[in-house]
C-alpha cells in the first residue's frame, strides 16, 4: 500500500480576508495584498518536490469563487455584476466569505480510511462538513463531487455524505486524523478532537472545531476496528494559542509520531494507548522549553509533511519559516541527526502565500492510502506526471492574476476569469462538470 498525497490547487481568488477565527496567521494578515499566481505556483512546486521524493502525488481542483449560488440562496438578486456590486456595497465581509480560496487546504476536505482497514475492503471518504466557519461550510457539496470524480470506481471507493452540519458533529476532516502502521499490515487510527459533551476543559479564547461525536461517527462509517482506534483530546490552552487543528501541533506517518509535548490534554494516556496498539512506535517529542506552542504555530513546525520514501526513510517537508527561526531550526537539526528515530531528512519549501493565509505544507494535502489496483483506478488526469504538471503550471500563468486586493472581489471580470479558468481545468484534469456554473 502506498500513501498518495492529493494537494489542493490554490484558487484564482486567493486573498487575505482574515476569516478564520483562531487561525493566528489568517487574522494577522487580514487586508494584505495577495498574489494568486505566486500562491498557485508555490503549491505546484511543492507537489513536484514531493513527487521527486518517490511519493505518489495528485491534484484536487479549487472551488468556484466568488460562489454566487450561496449569495442567491441568501436573497440577493439580479445579474452577476449587479449582485456582486450590491453585496460589495451592503456586506463586504460576506463577499469575502464567498470568495475565499480555503478549499486549497485539502487536509480539511475529508477523512480517508484505506481498504485494508475498512470492514468492507473499500477505500472510504467522508467529506468534512466544516460547520465551524461559514466560508468553509459552503465547500462540502463541491468537495464531494470532486472526490467522486477523482476516485470514481464504486467497486473500490465508498463516498459518504458529510455528517449533519450540527454543532454536535463539527468535522474538520483529516487535519485531526492520523493513520499509523499497526500489526498485521493493518492500521491504527488516531482521531483528535477539541471538545466533547463528555469532557470538561473547553478552550476559552478560540473555538474547538472538531468534536468527539464527529470523530466517532466517521470511524463507524468507515468500518474501523474499535480496538485499533484511539480518540484523544487537544489541550485547551494549545487551542487558545492558535492550534485550531491537531496537524498544527502533531504529525505522524508509518510508526512515527512527531508531536509537541502540549499536543494532547491527556499526554501520557494518549501515548500509552498508541504504544499499546503500535509495536515499535517512535515518539519524537518537542518540549515546551525548546519551542513554545506560539512559536510552533507561527513557524508551522508540525504542520509539515512526514513522508515515507520508497526506501523506508522518513522525510520531513517543512515551510521555510521553520528554518528561519533559530529555536525551531535547532530542533529540526536535533531530530534528523538522532539515529534513534526514523526521521532522516528535512526539506524546507517556500509556500509563503499559503502560510500568510494560515496553512502550511500539511494543510495543502489530503493523504489517501491506496493499494496498487486502487491507485490504477484513480482518475488519470488527477495524478502527477511531468507533462500534466507542466500543463498546470502553464494554465496558472495564463489564467491567474498577479495581485489581488479586497476591492477586486467585486470585479465581475474576476468572476468570469475564474469560471473560464476552472472550466478549462476540469478538461485538463478530466473530471467532468463538478462546478455549479457548469451544471
Amino acid at each position: 500500500m502506498r500513501e498518495a498525497n492529493f494537494d489542493g490547487i490554490v484558487g484564482p481568488t486567493h486573498n487575505y480576508a482574515g476569516l478564520s477565527y483562531g487561525n493566528v496567521a489568517s487574522q494577522r494578515n487580514e487586508g494584505a495584498v495577495s498574489h494568486p499566481r505566486a500562491a498557485a505556483l508555490q503549491g505546484l512546486a511543492k507537489m513536484a518536490f514531493v513527487a521527486s521524493l518517490g511519493i505518489e502525488q495528485g491534484y484536487l481542483p479549487p472551488h468556484e469563487r466568488p460562489h454566487l449560488p450561496t449569495l442567491r440562496r441568501l436573497g440577493f438578486r439580479g445579474s452577476d455584476a449587479a449582485l456582486l456590486a450590491e453585496v460589495a456595497r451592503s456586506d463586504p465581509t460576506l463577499l469575502a466569505r464567498v470568495s475565499s480560496a480555503s478549499p486549497m487546504w485539502t487536509a480539511n476536505a475529508a477523512t480517508v480510511a484505506p481498504s485494508r482497514d475498512a470492514a468492507d475492503g473499500r477505500v472510504h471518504f467522508t467529506p468534512a462538513n466544516l460547520r465551524a466557519m461559514f466560508h468553509r461550510s459552503i465547500e462540502p457539496a463541491v468537495t464531494a463531487r470532486v472526490l467522486a470524480a477523482t476516485f470514481p470506481d464504486a467497486n473500490r471507493f465508498t463516498h459518504h455524505e458529510p455528517l449533519p452540519a450540527a454543532e454536535l458533529f463539527g468535522d474538520e476532516g483529516a487535519a485531526n486524523h492520523t493513520r499509523f502502521d499497526g500489526p498485521d499490515g493493518k492500521g491504527v487510527h488516531l482521531f483528535v478532537h477539541g471538545r466533547s459533551e463528555r469532557e470538561p476543559d473547553a478552550p476559552r479564547r478560540y473555538p474547538a472545531r472538531q468534536t468527539l461525536n464527529a470523530s466517532e461517527a466517521v470511524a463507524r462509517l468507515h468500518g474501523l476496528d474499535p480496538s485499533r482506534t484511539v480518540f484523544a483530546r487537544q489541550r485547551a490552552d494549545s487551542i487558545d494559542a492558535g492550534v485550531f487543528h491537531n496537524d498544527v501541533i502533531a504529525v505522524g506517518a508509518g510508526r512515527t509520531l512527531l508531536a509537541h509535548e502540549h499536543a494532547f490534554a491527556e499526554r501520557e494516556k494518549t501515548l500509552a494507548a498508541l504504544r499499546e496498539r503500535i509495536p515499535g512506535l517512535a515518539v519524537v517529542e518537542v518540549r515546551m522549553a525548546e519551542v513554545p506552542v506560539e512559536t510552533a504555530v507561527r513557524t508551522y513546525l508540525f504542520n509539515s509533511q512526514l513522508l515515507e520514501r520508497p526506501d523506508g526513510r522518513l522525510a520531513l517537508v517543512l515551510p521555510v519559516e521553520s528554518r528561519e527561526d533559530p529555536a525551531v531550526a535547532s530542533v529540526v537539526d536535533r531530530i534528523v541527526s538522532d539515529p534513534a528515530n526514523p526521521i532522516a531528512e528535512a526539506h524546507f519549501l517556500d509556500v509563503r502565500e499559503s502560510m500568510r493565509n494560515g496553512g502550511g505544507p500539511a494543510c495543502l494535502r489530503l493523504r489517501v492510502p491506496l493499494e496498487d489496483a486502487e491507485l490504477a483506478a484513480v482518475n488519470p488526469g488527477s495524478r502527477f506526471s511531468p507533462g500534466q504538471h507542466a500543463t498546470l503550471e502553464d494554465w496558472v500563468r495564463r489564467r491567474y492574476r498577479e495581485d489581488l486586493r479586497a476591492a477586486d472581489l467585486a470585479d465581475p471580470s474576476l468572476l468570469v476569469e475564474s469560471r473560464d479558468a476552472l472550466d478549462e481545468l476540469t478538461r485538463i484534469l478530466g473530471i467532468g462538470s463538478v462546478y455549479d456554473f457548469q451544471r
